[in-house]
């Protein structure tokens, strides 16, 4: 069976349960389990229960599909996600982008946990993505073509919407969120970062780095799907405070930044 023909059975299998075709997909990394919550006529479905799905195996994040409306538009919030970390092939990372495609998803939003590398970016601190650096070592796109996903050579000029971007900056400001924009360069992990890979990546660019994200902007760009990113930082990435890096701290940040992002998120969506 090929990518594309798993991909339609999950979006028939989806439309079914869903009943409705979403207008807006949403990401929700690390310790970000928000917006579930402000849907109205939800709907949840386990990841397990979707033909092909990836199975997402990290703590923070939920593993379920959750669907509804917020701010009158219909949306898919995706609560977790798959990484190449856990032994996922990148097809299978960026199939829920596919079919959040397929069902007929516009404007994705995507959000992680990231190491702080500009040392303005404090931890609890939200940032947009403005570009990215694809650290990861392949393109999710790298393989057999299938032109019906999109085209092969994908232009990533402006994968993450400046429209969209705008919108963003304009909604933090009437609600007095603090909201700066950064490069996000992606890692594969699941180790964290050396203090020399820090100061190179600084030095190339890079606000914040994270192990995610980019495969599924990737993919939203060859479908010809608006992208929005928004990081969470965690931590500061490793060399920029004298301390050591856990995954709790990086939860505990997801945990502060919690109300600000899904305030955040209802705004954005309900003004799209």
């Amino acid at each position: 069976m090929t990518a594309w023909d798993q991909a339609e059975e999950a979006r028939r299998y989806l439309e079914g349960r869903l009943g409705r075709r979403p207008e807006v997909g949403v990401v929700l990394g690390s310790g970000l389990d928000v917006l579930s919550e402000a849907l109205t006529e939800p709907v949840t479905i386990p990841y397990a229960e979707i033909p092909h799905w990836p199975r997402s195996t990290v703590a923070g994040h939920a593993g379920r599909l959750a669907a509804g409306r917020v701010g009158g538009k219909s949306v898919a919030v995706l609560a977790g996600r798959a990484h190449l970390y856990e032994g996922h092939a990148a097809s299978a990372v960026i199939f829920p982008t596919r079919v959040l495609g397929r069902l007929g998803v516009r404007t994705l939003i995507l959000t992680n946990a990231a190491g702080g590398i500009d040392p303005s970016f404090g931890a609890g601190q939200l940032v947009l993505i403005a570009d990215h650096i694809n650290l990861l070592g392949a393109s999710p796109l790298a393989g057999e073509a299938d032109e019906r996903w999109g085209p092969r050579f994908v232009d990533l000029s402006d994968v993450y919407s400046a429209r969209l971007r705008e919108l963003a900056r304009a909604c933090a400001r009437e609600r007095g969120i603090d909201l700066p924009e950064g490069v996000y360069a992606a890692l594969p992990g699941p180790n964290y970062e050396t203090p020399a890979e820090v100061r190179y990546l600084r030095g190339i660019g890079a606000g914040m780095v994270g192990m995610s994200t980019v495969p599924e902007a990737i993919a939203a760009a060859q479908m010809g799907i608006a992208v929005l990113g928004i990081s969470s930082i965690g931590n500061a990435a490793a060399g920029v405070l004298p301390q050591k890096i856990t995954h709790e701290e990086v939860l505990a940040a997801g945990a502060r930044v919690r109300d600000t992002l899904a305030a955040l998120l209802q705004e954005v969506i309900a003004r799209l």
